[in-house]
Parts: structure tokens; C-alpha cells; sequence
């Protein structure tokens, strides 16, 4: 019985494995930003996961609508109906790019917020001018999800991992060269490392442009797009799937981002303590992530074939499969949360030495809660991916917003400002939120997949 969901494993691996890699390439890219700011203080690490909390609810917008454009492109491949597929690529690039200019506008603009948000101020204004110049990097990075989920929707995931790997080494080198000021260049600090991620991100679209480009699979869709010939019927479609897509997204990332806020309320060691047990959560968030785009994927695939018994089979396949790795996470969280957070800081800082011991405690405690999410957090977002397969988005919005905004969020905002707990309390919060979401959303895909089942029959 367990053998016709584990035998999916190496095939579900081997789909997954290169968008893991993408997405983990994404967070190293965070990772080394936290790491290399990390020497410089808490106070520039502290300003960075400010400058970082407004990107994120952008990105998180930008993201959750270029998934839209994966099963799409899927069912599509699964019909073997070209013309489809280019429609869905070509109408989902033009909506992204239009997107990411106003995501990168409307950054612009909320900038003043930080200054209401009961900040520390030397950490404000460190982070404007790390934001003035991370938040150009929005629009090639939206553009490259376009590419990124039109590629996956036809199974070519390592392209966009290669992309990625290659943008993480130009990211890796002009952080050292611009944070540090080696070999001659400017000492800029964390400005260098907005300088870092921008460019990369540049470099990271015109290497998948390429790729694909001169690939057999996909050159006919990536070339003589005429971007402003639009249908209103896909743009439609696609807006009618981005949108809760994105909603969804932004649910999520949003409790994260008030995380931040609230962390910083109760100041600079915290706000840099949770930057850390953030950002280690996030690394392990992708390998989830990837999977998601493989239930996607495989979902998308077999509705198209309307083979539905097989669909429900795949899906929980690849549950099964999250399940076992967040559980192999989630000990590593517990077994090393005193050690992981020395990654970031200098512990031979002297000058610095009681700051960096309270940010290394509160973190370490972080990640025993963090641990404990593991399993919800993978759950849920793989869950989400096989439900963007069946193109159920409106619901699952609904789920995701109760979860979060409803469940989470009161929990974190009370224990974290009116409660002992403290920074903990905050992170018990995302524990409820993420673990009802997972449940929630597990019951509306065993529900659909099993009615359409039952009513298409059990091809």
C-alpha cells in the first residue's frame, strides 16, 4: 500500500531538485547578504531585515501571481496544445513585468512608513538607503519568475537553477568587493550588498533568457513574442489565477514581515535575532517550495490528461515525501540552534560581545519553535501547490488569510508585546497560523481531488 506513493519519490526528487536548488540560491542569496552585514553589527543586521521586510510583501505579491503562468503552461504541455502555452508565457510575462515596475514604485513610496513603525532609528536609517537601491532589483527579479514558472510548467527546471547559481557567485563577489571595500573598491557596507543583489538579479534574467533561448523545448515560445499583442480573455485567466495566487502569498509572507515589526517594538537584538531564525526557516521553506512546483506540476499534468486517480496518487506522494524530509529539518533545528546562529555574527567582537550573546540566545530559541513548524510549513505550502494544480485558488485564499490574519497573528502581536515570551511568543504565533493552514488546506484538496474522482471517474 505505502509503495505506490514512495516509488513516485525519485521522480518527484528529480523534478523538485532543481527548483529547490533555484529557490535555496534565491535565500543564499540572503543568507551571504546576513552573514557579510552580520561583521558589521547587529544594528546593520537588524537594518537590513528592515529594509528586507518591505521587499518581501512585494516579492511575495510578485511571486504568488507568476505562479499563475506554471499550470498553465502545464495543462497545456499535457494537451500538447502550443499555442496555449505560448499565450499563457507570453500574457504572463507582459502582467509580471507591468507588475514588478508598480511593486518597485509602490516601495518607493512606503518608504516614510518606517518612521511610524515605532523602529529603532539607527536602524531606520541604515536600512533607506540599503532599500532605495534592493527595491530596482523587483522588476528583473518578477520578470525572471515569468520565465522561471513558464519553465517549470514544462518540466525544464534546472534551467532556471543554473540562472540562479550563476547570479548567486556575481552576488557573492560584489558583496565582499562593496561591503568590505577590497581590492581597491568602495567601502559601502550594506549599500554594497543592495549593490550585490541588484545586479545579480539583472544577470540572473538574461541567463535564463539565453538558456532557454537555445534549447529545443522552448525556443519557439521564448522567441517573436509580441509582448503588447494581447487577448483579453488569457490576460483575464491569468489575472483570475495570479491574483488570489498572490493573495495567498502575501498572507504568508505578510505574518512574517509583522514578525519583523514586532520584533523590532522590542528592539534592535531581537529584530536581529528573528532576521537570523528567519532567514535559516527560509532555507529550509524552499526545499518545501520546490516540491510545491513539482505537486503543481505533476497536478497540473494529470488534470490535463484528466487521468484523476492518478492525480490524487501523485499528490500524495509527494506529501509524503515533505513529510519525511521537514521531519529530518526539523531535528537538525533542535540538535544545532545553539550553533546555527554563530554563523552570523562575530563572536570574537569584543566591542560588541554582549550584543551578539543576547542575539544568539533569543535566535536559539527561535529555532526550537522553528523546528516545531517545520512539518505545518511543508505541509501547507505543498498542499498549496497541488490545489494551484487543479486551478483552485479562491478558497484556499480564504484558508490562507484565516490562518494567518485570524489565527497567527493575534497570537504573535499579544504574546510577543503583552507576555513574558517576548520574541518567542511572537514565533508560538506563526506555530498556530502555519499548522492551521497546513490542516485546512490538506482537507480542501482531499476533498476536490476525491470529487473529481467520483464524478469524472477514476481514470
Amino acid at each position: 500500500m505505502l509503495y505506490q506513493y514512495t516509488k513516485e519519490f525519485s521522480y518527484n526528487l528529480k523534478l523538485a531538485a532543481p527548483v529547490m536548488l533555484g529557490m535555496l540560491g534565491h535565500t543564499f542569496v540572503g543568507l551571504i547578504d546576513n552573514i557579510m552585514v552580520g561583521q558589521l553589527g547587529t544594528a546593520e543586521l537588524a537594518a537590513v531585515s528592515l529594509g528586507n521586510s518591505f521587499m518581501f510583501i512585494a516579492m511575495s505579491l510578485g511571486i504568488g501571481f507568476s505562479t499563475a503562468i506554471t499550470p498553465l503552461v502545464a495543462e497545456a504541455d499535457g494537451e500538447r496544445n502550443f499555442n496555449k502555452g505560448k499565450s499563457a508565457f507570453k500574457h504572463g510575462l507582459f502582467l509580471c513585468t507591468s507588475l514588478g515596475i508598480v511593486l518597485f514604485l509602490g516601495i518607493l513610496l512606503a518608504k516614510p512608513l518606517m518612521y511610524l513603525m515605532r523602529q529603532p532609528v539607527e536602524v531606520v536609517e541604515l536600512a533607506i538607503p540599503y532599500l532605495d537601491l534592493v527595491a530596482v532589483s523587483l522588476i528583473p527579479l518578477i520578470i525572471f519568475q515569468a520565465f522561471k514558472q513558464f519553465s517549470d510548467g514544462l518540466s525544464m527546471t534546472k534551467y532556471p537553477m543554473y540562472a540562479t547559481l550563476v547570479a548567486n557567485i556575481v552576488n557573492v563577489v560584489l558583496n565582499y568587493l562593496l561591503i568590505f571595500g577590497k581590492f581597491g573598491f568602495p567601502q559601502m557596507g550594506i549599500v554594497g550588498a543592495a549593490v550585490g543583489t541588484l545586479v545579480s538579479r539583472f544577470v540572473m534574467v538574461i541567463f535564463l533568457w539565453l538558456f532557454l533561448k537555445y534549447k529545443e523545448r522552448s525556443k519557439a515560445y521564448v522567441i517573436n513574442i509580441k509582448l503588447f499583442s494581447l487577448q483579453s480573455d488569457m490576460l483575464k485567466k491569468i489575472v483570475t489565477l495570479g491574483f488570489p495566487s498572490a493573495l495567498q502569498m502575501f498572507f504568508e509572507v505578510a505574518i512574517f514581515t509583522s514578525a519583523i515589526w514586532i520584533s523590532g517594538i522590542l528592539g534592535k537584538n531581537p529584530q536581529a535575532a528573528n532576521q537570523i531564525a528567519l532567514n535559516l526557516s527560509a532555507m529550509t521553506f524552499m526545499v518545501a517550495m520546490g516540491l510545491s512546483v513539482a505537486a503543481m506540476v505533476r497536478v497540473g499534468n494529470q488534470k490535463g490528461l484528466q487521468k484523476y486517480k492518478e492525480l490524487r496518487r501523485i499528490a500524495f506522494s509527494i506529501f509524503l515525501l515533505t513529510f519525511f524530509i521537514e521531519i529530518v529539518f526539523a531535528l537538525c533545528f533542535v540538535i544545532f540552534n545553539n550553533v546555527l546562529p554563530e554563523i552570523y555574527l562575530d563572536v570574537n567582537d569584543t566591542e560588541n560581545l554582549a550584543d551578539n550573546i543576547e542575539v544568539i540566545g533569543i535566535a536559539a530559541k527561535l529555532l526550537i519553535i522553528a523546528a516545531l513548524f517545520q512539518i505545518s510549513d511543508g505541509i501547507q505550502v505543498v498542499v498549496l501547490g497541488a490545489l494551484r494544480g487543479l486551478q483552485d485558488v479562491k478558497i484556499p485564499t480564504v484558508i490562507t488569510f484565516f490562518a494567518y490574519w485570524i489565527v497567527g497573528f493575534p497570537v504573535s502581536y499579544y504574546l510577543g508585546l503583552y507576555t513574558e515570551y517576548k520574541s518567542s511568543g511572537i514565533w508560538i504565533g506563526l506555530l498556530a497560523g502555519l499548522t492551521t493552514s497546513a490542516i485546512l488546506l490538506y482537507f480542501r484538496f482531499n476533498y476536490l481531488s476525491k470529487d473529481l474522482m467520483l464524478k469524472k471517474g477514476n481514470a
